[in-house]
């Protein structure tokens, strides 16, 4: 070789040796075959903190910790380069400091011209940084894994873009039932209804979540072992770097429980604005009944005591009589509404419910239509029911109209009664003993079991809005209760509905009602000085005159306070008749005062009301409006004779 090309060769040697010096992001240096540092440049000694002079000829195994060494790696290290041509790893190595550092580590073995080792090239580059960030990027996703897996009250799980399950965690197995074995790959469109499926709504919500960004929604899901649970669900798309889609995340949560809190809460609101709206519709109806009731009473008092004084002309007593029969009508259809405003009290009394029933034939027939025939059934004989007749009307009526309703395209309804005798647990909730069952059967629709179960719900209809309050069946049903009775309700879906009455029977020797009782026997009574308080002039004048038409003195006034004041200045007052609605101070009040001053005073307490403090009339004598003048005198007798023996009454002009 020539000495320019020696020259060359040096001067190429020289600009590879700075070149390799002036390099700090790596740590570059050779080693002789046996291991030992040849040559170091600056970065070996940034990373490794060992100086030139320090390192030259030491050991390059002493950059490995007690593990490797242990192990015999830089050994092997060496062999590998040696045989292989190559060795290349990741690691931790040890400073001059002994801190740690996480090294790339390459070794390459240089040969000589004719292919003898003549040592190792050895390149390390620090990546402790981005150690710690992978280490800390992977201790994250392990700590949001274990999150995720830890949730038990949200099921978490990834789809693939396909739609196939593709991780599941705890709270997807707490709700659906499957383990990560049975699920993974499956298609997602598993855990939807079939009437879902048939709309292809998971297709649509993986469609809504990748172009829009985001399906959210709530409805039934399906669990593995068939059940429904109400789910809210979020589909969230999943994009790589790109913006391509790889899958989707998807959140559900088992919002039953809210949703039939919810439901609840607004049946339960519903109800009490019903309850509301049928309590003002009641107040108004007693407040309507209750004033009807005062003209009832002045229109019957009055037409009795004119036939009366009527002179023997036929057709003036057939209008008389005609007049009477309507303001009696009249006095019904008020106790019916009393009835429904609950302010009407139970008279039970023995009933002939064949004879009710023909009894309310045209009222029955003119409530349903005229393409609905209406037949009964009764037998030859039949024992009186114990029950209040006017409830009794008012449930027959109801059960009638409901039986119509249940008829939109026509049918038959028929009314038919029986003698029962009831053993124990025979009929649901009936005791043993003596009853008529009356029964109302249609050829309707029917009710299914879920619906017939809850039939006599308050507040529950099948009727559409303004077609039904679904109040009938709770009244009929509290009526018979509280009768001693049962409502018992039969149907089977498209083979109508029969709904049974069941009644205790009249024990023998109880009186009839009002309604069914013969003329009255009442002993005659000494004319009294009686003082009668009412707020309505109209009922004052037309008591007073029933009162004076039976040979009595009577004593007006319109207020209790008035009433008072006359009774200071009083000395002879046998008898007291006071009206019970009256502004300033009610009837029960007037009894209190009068019980103070004048414990010994005899008091008749009229009103058509049932809504009375039971502890402050007891004793009294209650008369019930409207009444006519035999009633007024019955009344008269149980105030002062509660114990007198009955004879034959006769008015003055009778």
């Amino acid at each position: 070789m020539t000495s320019k090309s020696l020259e060359a060769v040096a001067l190429r040697d020289d600009r590879y040796r700075v070149l390799v010096e002036a390099i700090v992001d790596y740590a570059i240096y050779m080693l002789d075959p046996q291991g030992n540092v040849a040559s170091w440049n600056r970065g070996a000694q940034r990373f490794k903190g060992y100086t030139e002079a320090e390192i030259m000829g030491e050991h390059f195994s002493r950059f490995y910790t007690e593990e490797d060494r242990a192990t015999g790696l830089p050994a092997r290290a060496l062999h590998i380069a040696a045989t292989e041509g190559r060795f290349e790893q990741e690691g931790w190595r040890v400073r001059k400091d002994g801190s740690l550092m996480w090294a790339h580590v390459l070794i390459d073995p240089i040969r000589g011209d004719d292919g003898q080792l003549v040592g190792y090239a050895k390149i390390t580059r620090d990546l402790s940084d981005r150690k710690a960030v992978q280490e800390a990027l992977s201790q994250s996703e392990q700590r949001f894994r274990m999150l995720v897996q830890g949730v038990q009250d949200y099921a978490i799980y990834m789809l693939d873009p396909l739609g196939k399950v593709s991780s599941w965690n705890r709270g997807a197995q707490r709700f659906k039932g499957y383990t990560d074995e049975e699920i993974i790959g499956e298609h997602f469109s598993r855990f939807y209804t079939d009437e879902d499926r048939a709309t292809d709504l998971p297709a649509r919500a993986l469609r809504t979540a990748s172009s829009e960004g985001r399906f959210e929604a709530e409805g039934w899901r399906m669990r593995k072992d068939g059940t429904r649970f109400w789910a809210h669900v979020v589909i969230d798309p999943i994009r790589g770097e790109h913006g391509e889609l790889v899958g989707f995340a998807k959140i559900t949560r088992d919002v039953t429980e809210r949703r039939n809190a919810q439901q609840e809460l607004e049946a339960t609101r519903a109800r009490f604005i019903q309850a509301q709206k049928m309590e003002a519709i009641g107040q108004l109806t007693g407040g309507v009944a209750h004033d009807f009731n005062n003209l009832l009473a002045v229109v019957i008092g009055n037409l009795h005591l004119a036939r009366k004084h009527l002179p023997p002309e036929r057709k003036l007593r057939q209008l008389i009589e005609n007049s009477i029969q309507a303001a009696e009508r009249g006095a019904t259809l008020t106790k019916r509404m009393l009835a429904f405003a609950r302010r009407q009290e139970l008279t039970r009394a023995p009933v002939d419910v064949p004879a009710l029933v023909r009894g309310m034939a045209e009222l029955l027939q003119r409530s349903i239509s005229s393409n609905i025939p209406v037949s009964t059934q009764f037998p030859l004989q039949l024992p009186l029911a114990f029950v209040d007749a006017s409830q009794l009307e008012l449930a027959l009526l109801n059960l009638t109209v409901n039986a119509r309703d249940a008829m939109p395209k026509g049918g038959t309804i028929m009314i038919a009664a029986r003698e029962a005798q009831v053993g124990t647990d025979e009929v649901s909730g009936l005791g043993p003993g003596h009853y008529v069952c009356l029964s109302v059967t249609d050829t309707g629709e029917g009710m299914d079991e879920q619906t017939l179960a809850r039939a006599a719900e308050p507040f529950f209809t099948t009727k559409g809005v303004g077609k039904g309050t679904g109040l009938g069946l709770s009244m009929i049903h509290g009526f018979a209760e509280q009768s001693g009775g049962r409502l018992v309700l039969k149907s089977t879906k498209g083979q109508g509905t029969t709904a049974e009455l069941w009644l205790p029977v009249a024990e023998a020797g109880v009186l009839l009602g009002e309604d069914q009782a013969p003329a009255p026997n009442l002993p005659a009574l000494k004319t009294m000085t009686v003082l009668v308080v009412d707020d309505d002039p109209l009922v004052l004048m037309n008591t007073a005159a029933m009162l004076e038409d039976l040979n009595h003195k009577v004593l007006e006034a319109s207020s209790g306070e008035q009433a008072l004041r006359i009774l200071r200045r009083s000395e002879t007052l046998d008898l007291v008749i006071t009206d019970q609605m009256m502004p300033g101070m009610t009837g029960t009040q007037l009894l209190e005062a009068l019980k103070a001053d004048h414990p010994d005073l005899p008091v008749i307490l009229a009103s058509g009301y049932a809504e009375l403090p039971e502890d402050k009339i007891m004793g009294v004598v209650r008369l019930g409006k409207p009444f006519e003048q035999a009633e007024l005198a019955r009344a008269l007798v149980m105030s002062l004779r509660p114990e007198a023996e009955v004879v034959p009454f006769r008015p003055k002009h009778g």
